[in-house]
């Protein structure tokens, strides 16, 4: 973690450490809260002030009504299927 912080790119630490491929890296890689929060002020177009996006309440609810109504189909259950009748 000291070289990310560092700033040592994935794939020299992947090398250094024998890994097949940077992805094998990654799996032992846990990005931190602190680094997380760096990234993310990176992003933040020019001029603007970091900071965590807040959505509106009207997204919120919309998203609720969503887990909402997946609960009620979850919650369906078909009826068992009719036995077969031997031929007779």
């Amino acid at each position: 973690m000291r070289l990310l912080h560092a700033g040592v790119d994935v794939t020299v630490i992947a090398l250094w450490l024998g890994h097949e491929s940077a992805t094998t890296t990654l799996v032992y890689l846990r990005a931190d809260l602190e680094l997380k929060q760096r990234a993310l002020d990176r992003t933040t177009p020019a001029g603007e002030k970091p900071g965590r996006y807040q959505p509106p309440d009207a997204l919120l609810a919309f998203l609720d009504s969503l887990k909402l109504s997946r609960r009620r189909r979850s919650a369906y259950r078909p009826p068992p299927p009719l036995p077969l009748q031997s031929p007779g």
